[in-house]
């Protein structure tokens, strides 16, 4: 074999091997094949006292891998790294060069920003090495996160019971934290509207004597009332016409928030999906990619699918609806090494290819190629009207709008708010006064910030220079599954845990997990690969500063008591208390380590499963947990007999083959011959 192209991804692979015929051989590495060792001072891997050396293993059950992909290296002629077209792609090649001991002049570093056979054949020839300084990036960025998540973890489980703290996680978990503080402290103000109702709409008090008026109390709200009459006089009307512009393509977190909105997607679920659509989607003809590289905080688009996307639009709503490519606002963090996400092609319709595509596949493909084809599309234009009228010198308003051209509305209408509001024409009243059916007072309370949700969330840490956008999925599901948030009504909440985790890291370190240094960390993080920082220089800025704080913290933060639960050890006397274990809560004596007395788990009431016997030895079936907790059904012969099953049996036997019956997803069914059907 003459060339190896190594991908990150099977599938990825499997699409790109249809693209490059003959003296190509395209295999993955499957993701990352090493990372920081767990060995040396505090099991970082890094040697804190040499300038953060790091040592590097192969990762657990990649050795089989790594000795496939050494084997193959060593037959080729030439090696495209072809991982994917960010820093942790770059790093991952890396990784790959050095592990498989590929030579200087043996290999070429490839991207692919869309798996298209064009855009595969002609990367494939382009000249590049790995960008040592994007290497560097992510390397500190590593290290980084070893150092602050292994420590700060630890004592966090040592003195709390917490599961976790990170770099950017801790700081994300504090904006829930201040947010849930916010409301509770929140005292809402009370106030007063006052609305004219008419025939055909509504007019606010919003003025008197040309002065803005704040309505406080009910009682001032019935002494303006006393003052008003039904009959009001038309004191201006304006109409102005607006333009109403389509949003740039989406990069990573408006496409996390877009679908978190408008698909009720997670933002995990959504960077799964999108993986899919850009890896390669079998068509009827064709294994293509169906959108660029989903990780990305730019929104430039190429001049090729601008021209393709132009001529689409022209040909198929009119010359009309042809716009300009929007570009968004301009942001110092901006990568701009590769395009926003948009469709690999614009006449690749999502109705066209939607019987290739699952439903949650076609939803997302939809909202991003809708997305790119609205953002050329010409401005919508609407008739925004405002009549003001007069009552005792007191000044109600009324807004109302017409759409007069769709524009970009013509296809994205249903992923945005714009409904018309029509006025009548007071232009052809004849009395320049109009009577009222009623006026009334409404009362309200102000309301504090709401908590967040996934997208504002997003938004937010994006907004404030936090994490990387490839990073807030993995993050939020980290809150999440360590339960420092629980989800109410689609908004975090933090538990009592996230509090107390926060509580105790902004004790001792305010001054590292704090938006401002976290901010300034991922500043510095890109300056260093673009080549403008020392990475050595800002790791010993870094840990000059966060090391005497751990110190101070593992010797003076106040352990938390573990929870007594009423009870006395049999052993010695003294209170049972409940412990965090490797596998969960467990009850035991609070005088540990001189008594070491465990309270037995009771176990689960079996008697309705009584009547399952097992089909190898005809014992009784019993419910048991796995080391983290999962249930299963076992055989209470073990480990004489290993009979197992996921799913709880009913009692029935089958009559076909005699095995048991269980209840598999509200269906009663057995297994052995659903296997062998």
């Amino acid at each position: 074999m003459k060339n190896i192209v190594i991908v990150e991804s099977p599938a990825k692979s499997k699409t790109i091997e249809k693209y490059l015929a003959g003296d190509y051989k395209v295999v993955s590495s499957k993701g990352h094949i090493r990372d920081l060792a767990t060995t040396g001072k505090y099991g970082l891997g890094v040697d804190l006292e040499n300038d953060f050396k790091p040592t590097y293993v192969i990762i657990k059950g990649k050795n089989k891998d790594v000795k496939e992909l050494k084997k193959l290296v060593s037959a080729a002629d030439h090696i495209y790294l072809a991982t994917d077209p960010d820093r942790e792609g770059e790093i991952i090649s890396w990784h790959l060069k050095e592990e498989l001991a590929i030579p200087e002049d043996k290999y070429t570093r490839v991207t692919f920003r869309e798996i298209t056979k064009d855009v595969v054949l002609k990367s494939i020839k382009e000249e590049a090495k790995i960008d040592m300084n994007l290497v560097k990036g992510a390397e500190t960025r590593r290290i980084l996160d070893r150092i602050i998540g292994f420590r700060l973890s630890k004592l966090m489980q040592y003195k709390t019971g917490g599961k976790s703290a990170g770099r950017v996680q801790s700081v994300a978990l504090k904006l829930i934290v201040d947010r849930e503080r916010e409301i509770l402290a929140f005292i809402p103000k009370e106030y007063w509207t006052i609305e004219a109702d008419f025939k055909d709409f509504t007019a606010e008090l919003f003025k008197y004597r040309d002065k803005d008026i704040e309505i406080n109390t009910e009682v001032e709200a019935d002494e303006i009332l006393a003052k008003l009459t039904n009959s009001f006089k038309i004191k201006n009307i304006e109409e102005k016409e607006k333009k109403k512009s389509a949003r740039e393509v989406f990069k990573t977190s408006t496409l996390q928030q877009m679908a978190s909105n408008k698909l009720n997607f997670a933002a995990s679920k959504t960077m799964k999906i999108a993986q899919k659509l850009y890896e390669g989607i079998d068509l009827a003809n064709e294994t293509v990619g169906l959108i660029t590289y989903m990780r990305t905080d730019s929104v430039r688009v190429s001049d090729e699918f601008i021209s393709q996307t132009k001529g689409y639009i022209n040909g198929k709503y009119g010359k009309e609806y042809v716009g300009f490519a929007k570009v968004g606002k301009k942001n110092a963090n901006i990568q701009d090494a590769h395009e926003g996400i948009r469709p690999t092609s614009i006449n690749r319709t999502p109705e066209s290819i939607k019987a290739y595509l699952s439903t949650d596949e076609y939803k997302l493909y939809k909202l991003i190629y809708t997305r790119a084809l609205a953002s050329i599309m010409a401005d919508a234009k609407v008739l925004a009207t405002t009549i003001i009228f007069e009552n005792n010198e007191y000044l109600f308003k009324t807004t109302g709008s017409v759409l007069i051209f769709d524009g970009y509305l013509k296809v994205y209408s249903e992923y945005e708010d714009s409904e018309d509001k029509v006025l009548p024409n007071f232009k052809e009243y004849k009395s320049d006064t109009i009577l009222s059916n009623s006026i009334n007072k409404y009362q309200h309370f102000t309301k504090p910030a709401s908590r967040y949700t996934e997208s504002s969330l997003i938004k937010e840490l994006e907004s404030l220079g936090i994490g990387r956008p490839s990073t807030y999925a993995t993050i939020i599901s980290t809150l999440k599954d360590h339960d420092y948030v629980k989800v109410e009504e689609k908004k975090f909440v933090p538990t009592e845990m996230g509090i107390e985790t926060t509580d105790k890291l902004q004790e001792y370190f305010s001054d590292i997990i704090n938006v401002k240094y976290t901010a300034s960390m991922e500043n510095d993080l890109d300056l260093i690969a673009e080549a403008k920082k020392d990475n050595i220089k800002v790791l010993h800025d870094f840990y000059d500063k966060f090391a005497p704080i751990m110190d101070d913290a593992l010797k003076n933060m106040t352990k938390k008591a573990p929870v007594s639960t009423g009870e006395v050890c049999p052993e010695c006397g003294n209170e049972l208390v409940i412990r965090k274990g490797k596998y969960g809560e467990f009850v035991a004596c609070s005088n540990y380590p001189s008594c070491k007395y465990i309270k037995k788990e009771k176990k689960e009431d079996n008697e309705d499963l009584e009547l399952a016997k097992c089909p190898k030895c005809q014992k009784s079936i019993v419910a048991r947990k796995t080391k983290r907790g999962k249930i299963f059904y076992g055989c209470s012969g073990y480990p004489k007999c290993d009979y197992a099953t996921w799913y709880k049996p009913t009692g029935e036997v089958c009559p076909k083959c005699g095995n048991l019956i269980v209840n598999k997803n509200n269906q009663e069914i057995c297994e052995n011959c659903e296997k062998n059907d």
